[in-house]
């Protein structure tokens, strides 16, 4: 059957919209990869970056090979667990997905395992990055996507079948993407244990900087602009008008990128001044961490609230954050860049909260393009009942249970197989002259060995 010309124009440009949102979600990686080389020491800078290009390219091919498939997989024999169709985009493009959708899923699938990179970082060999990056990509992630994702996933808000009458909404991923980067990360850093030096011996905490500021904040903000198209982009389509009004998805796409600016502003506003008080200075690391800590919060619910409720969901995650920062350095819990603490905490948090403030109107908008006459639960706080706020309590619980089963297990086998941690030897030197040949800046301290021959010789 031929297509009209407008149709066409209308498919055109919400596949030109899809991809220019999958790039700015790609522009994200290189925001990780700045933010994580500023946040470590000098000697392992260049440890860090290749691992995060090696999470862009190991994930590229798990996610085309399986994890798309396990994701988005429905057909005939679907179910609400796994998808079971396209390993390696066998019959892509379809009806149902095309190329741009599939690069776009791509983007938030290597994000997933940046964020875990982040967690075990300056002290794990290089092999294990490979390991867990290709699993966590190509199989973990991708059931989490399918149930909440997958219009036949058993937490699925498009299921036929919606759970506790509502099904889990988590519109562009504070669980799917944050909490499960967030809880494998935690796994990983608490079977290999804190670094070197990280604690004296009657258990104090000492002081790890980051060796680079400017890296930092380069990073944020080159993260702050990709969110405008992992949370806005979500959408997939934006030429699609609600029934009986002028408004269409660009009108909830435009109110989701405020949402998520006013979320994340808020937080890093907190967050300042909640560290003024506590250590008595301004600290721009801290505001950096609190700013992503409330997009990481607003990811779920940015497209079902109002404006106003972001700013109550960017001052609860900075808090969250300086709470859980506060308690992983009385449990002698080292995560380098806190991103346990930040997408673990901050992404639980964002579950809750859309439970919470969602609007029914918004959420009739998203799910089921503004049609006249349909009723869905929504945000306690809002009046909609519990049936919300119960399927996203349920969604954090799965969410730690599976990866926790999957990714724990993982670790442990690492760890025992003796290819997790580097030695304190090597660690102590640094990772860049021990594993990679030499330094990512061309100038060093005289007294430290400046290529791996002399890193070799000074070890012999």
């Amino acid at each position: 059957m031929e297509v009209s010309w407008e149709q066409s124009v209308t498919d055109s440009i919400n596949t030109v919209y899809l991809l220019f949102s999958a790039y700015l979600v790609f522009v994200m990686q290189l925001g990780f990869a700045m933010l994580c080389a500023g946040s470590v020491r000098a000697k392992n800078a260049l440890n860090i970056m290749l691992t995060n290009v090696v999470d862009a390219v190991v994930g590229s091919i798990s996610y085309y090979l399986f994890g798309f498939a396990f994701a988005f997989g429905d057909g005939s024999n679907s179910n609400p667990f796994i998808g079971t169709n396209f390993f390696a985009l066998f019959n892509i493009p379809n009806t149902s997905y095309d190329y741009s959708f599939f690069l776009y899923q791509w983007a938030f699938a290597i994000a997933v395992a940046g964020i875990t990179s982040g967690s075990i970082a300056e002290r794990t060999q290089f092999t294990s990055y490979l390991i867990f990056s290709f699993f966590l990509t190509g199989f973990v992630y991708p059931i989490v996507a399918h149930w909440v994702w997958s219009s036949s996933g058993w937490l699925s808000p498009s299921s036929s079948d919606l759970l506790l009458g509502s099904g889990a909404i988590d519109f562009a991923g504070s669980g799917v993407v944050h909490l499960v980067g967030g809880i494998a990360g935690f796994w990983g850093s608490f079977i290999e244990g804190p670094r070197v030096g990280r604690f004296d011996a009657f258990g104090k905490p000492i002081q790890m900087r980051g060796h680079n500021a400017t890296l930092v904040v380069l990073g944020t903000f080159l993260l702050w602009f990709g969110w405008f198209g992992f949370n806005p982009g979500s959408f997939d389509k934006i030429l699609v008008a609600y029934p009986n009004t002028s408004q269409g998805n660009w009108t909830a796409v435009g109110r989701t990128a405020v949402t998520t600016t006013l979320a994340g502003s808020t937080a890093g506003l907190v967050t300042l001044f909640g560290r003024r008080l506590l250590v008595g200075h301004w600290d721009a690391l801290d505001v950096c961490n609190g700013l992503l800590g409330g997009f990481v919060a607003i990811t779920s619910g940015c497209s079902v609230v109002e404006p106003w409720a972001a700013i109550v969901c960017g001052f609860v995650a900075a808090w969250v954050l300086i709470g859980l920062n506060i308690l992983a350095l009385k449990l002698k819990f080292d995560d380098p860049l806190e991103a346990t603490q930040l997408h673990g905490g901050c992404g639980a948090w964002g579950l809750i909260f859309t439970g919470l403030f969602a609007k029914e109107e918004f959420v009739i908008q998203a799910y089921d393009s503004g049609e006249t006459g349909v009723v869905r639960p929504f945000g306690l706080f809002m009046g909609g009942g519990w049936g919300l706020i119960g399927a996203q309590a349920i969604e954090v619980l799965v969410i730690v249970g599976w990866v926790s089963l999957t990714m724990g297990p993982l670790f442990y086998g690492l760890h025992k197989l003796g290819i997790l941690r580097i030695s304190p030897e090597e660690e102590i030197a640094g990772l860049d002259i021990s594993r990679h040949g030499g330094y990512a800046y061309a100038h060093h301290e005289d007294d430290q060995p400046r290529f791996y021959a002399d890193y070799i010789r000074v070890q012999n």
